[in-house]
Formats: C-alpha cells, sequence, structure tokens
C-alpha cells in the first residue's frame, strides 16, 4: 500500500497512474474542496484534516508515500512521514520552499535511514529517453547548452504561497537546469552572469553562464525573464546534435548536414498521462530508482542553482 500526500492537480496524476499500475493506496488531503474535487476526477475518497487526521484513526504508516502538496508544504509534511517511519517518498519538487527546508530534508533522511526521490518527472519523458540512448550509443556528450527562460508576465498574476514566487528558480526552473544535468553530466565548475528583476523575482531576471563536467563536457545556458524564449535543450555528441525544443520533441541534426529531422519516439504513456509521470512512479514503486534524482543528488545541484539564480545559501 501507498500513501498519496495531496490532493490538488498533480495528486490526480499521480492517482491515475497508481490506478494503471493496480496499486492499492490511501489519499490524505487537507480542504474538503479539493477532497470533493479529487473524488470527482478519480472516483477516490479522501482522508481530510490532514496527516494529523490519519494519525488520529490509528491507521499505521506504511513503507512508500508519494508527496504531492504545495510548495510551501513539501518540507514540513516529508519531515512528518520520516518521523511516522515512512522509509521510501517520491517528493515533488523542489522539496522545500527553499534551500534551507531542502537541507533539512536531507538530514532527516539520513537520520532516519530514508530514501527520497525528487519528482523531477522530465528525466522520463520518452523524447529524454531516446536522447540518453543515442549519446550513449555515440559515446557520451562532449559539449551542451540549455535555455531557462520563463515567461514572466504569466507568473506575475498566479496568487501563490509567500515565498513561492520568490524562490522560482529552485520551485520550476530547476526543472530545465536538472534534465540538462542528467543528459550532460554532474556539475564540475561554473560561472554565472545573472542581472536584471521582475515585480515578483528582485534578485534576478537574466541568467548567463558557462561551466565543465565532471566528465569533461562543457555547457553554457541563457534565460531572459522578462523577454520571448522557451524552455530547452540541446545536446552534443560526436555525430549528432539533439534538440529537446520543446523538451517533449526530440530532433536530430546529424554531422555533415544543416537538415534538423523530428525524431519518431514511443510516446503513448506520455500522451496518456502526464508526461514522464507514468515511467517515474512505476520505477520508484518497484524499486528501479537508478535514474531518479536522490535527495542527496538534488542538494548538491542545488548549490549550483543558488548561483545560477543569486540566491543566498
Amino acid at each position: 500500500m501507498v500513501l498519496l500526500v495531496g490532493a490538488g492537480p498533480m495528486a490526480v496524476d499521480h492517482s491515475k497512474v497508481l490506478d494503471a499500475l493496480d496499486i492499492e493506496y490511501t489519499v490524505i488531503g487537507r480542504g474538503q474542496n479539493s477532497a470533493n474535487q479529487f473524488k470527482s476526477e478519480t472516483g477516490h475518497s479522501v482522508i481530510t484534516g490532514g496527516l494529523d487526521s490519519y494519525t488520529e484513526i490509528g491507521r499505521a504508516f506504511p513503507e512508500q508515500a508519494i508527496v504531492s502538496v504545495g510548495v510551501e508544504q513539501l518540507a514540513p509534511v516529508t519531515i512528518s512521514l520520516l518521523k511516522n517511519g515512512v522509509k521510501e517518498i517520491l517528493l515533488e519538487k523542489p522539496a522545500g520552499l527553499n534551500f534551507s527546508e531542502i537541507r533539512q530534508v536531507g538530514e532527516m533522511a539520513k537520520e532516519q535511514n530514508a530514501k527520497i526521490y525528487v519528482a523531477y518527472n522530465r528525466r522520463f519523458f520518452s523524447s529524454v529517453i531516446k536522447a540518453t540512448e543515442i549519446i550513449k550509443e555515440d559515446g557520451g556528450v562532449e559539449n551542451f547548452t540549455f535555455e531557462l527562460t520563463e515567461w514572466g508576465h504569466t507568473i506575475e498574476p498566479l496568487k501563490k504561497a509567500e515565498g513561492v514566487k520568490e524562490n522560482w528558480f529552485l520551485g520550476n526552473t530547476s526543472h530545465v537546469a536538472d534534465l540538462a544535468f542528467y543528459l550532460g553530466g554532474a556539475v564540475k565548475n561554473i560561472n554565472c552572469y545573472n542581472t536584471g528583476k521582475t515585480k515578483w523575482h528582485e534578485r534576478s531576471a537574466i541568467f548567463v553562464g558557462a561551466g565543465e563536467t565532471e566528465d569533461g563536457a562543457l555547457f553554457s545556458y541563457h534565460g531572459n525573464w522578462n523577454a520571448p524564449g522557451r524552455w530547452s535543450v540541446e545536446m552534443i555528441t560526436r555525430n549528432f546534435r539533439l534538440i529537446l525544443r520543446p523538451l517533449e520533441k526530440l530532433q536530430i541534426q546529424n554531422i555533415g548536414t544543416v537538415q534538423i529531422v523530428e525524431c519518431d519516439i514511443e510516446d503513448d504513456l506520455d500522451v496518456k498521462f502526464k508526461p514522464g509521470l507514468y515511467k517515474q512512479l512505476k520505477g520508484f514503486i518497484t524499486g528501479n530508482t537508478q535514474n531518479h534524482c536522490t535527495i542527496e543528488e538534488h542538494i548538491r545541484n542545488c548549490s549550483v542553482y543558488l548561483e545560477m539564480a543569486n540566491y543566498s545559501p
């Protein structure tokens, strides 16, 4: 049995995959409105009142849990689960509201001898899986670049809890950064430049940088949250340029030609479910987690994101 904590839209997406995998699960939410909406969309009832209600009715905590709550609740909920003996947690990104909370989650997981995987579902896109295969067959990545532009004009009016938009790079932009370093390699060194601001994100808005991975691949990145753009990742191997733009699609340029062609991928699961979620969740449930982002890896990456975004530790 698996515990699904949260009853919002992302929890609904998890529920659909759990049903498809024929996994027994219990859902815990806080408010009645979200619980009613969850049941309407999935047919599953929700225990309302949060983890306190679950404890009060005397239910034992299972070994595995999925945490799909608001960003401001990720760390407190996860720490509570760890204290109640849950040993494996699939935790929605970014695992905490800020770096301090993320480190607290990591420290508690180590103390409780538990495993936490941060749910960067883009690692499991069919396009990314195909790109990974090509990279391996062609001898690895030689260099890469990525863009992390956010649409600031659409983010500004969003109603979010205090601190969420102020830490947007950790909470959202890290999706594309995590994917780039997952494909290209862990960062060995990096030089970061940032400037500008938005009304909702005062520490930075324009980002440029470059560095080297532990495997010797060189990389660069850029982004401007006040200008047009989109997320994208480009990986260069000896014979191919692999273009993920949008990230759900894979385009390839072969050496010796300027032609760029779209690669055929088997993306039925990405069409039927939220992209990447089926394989990510199946791997977590079955223990096939070699491609998941561990909390330890995430904390190391976050130290890089802090430099990229001009955040204090």
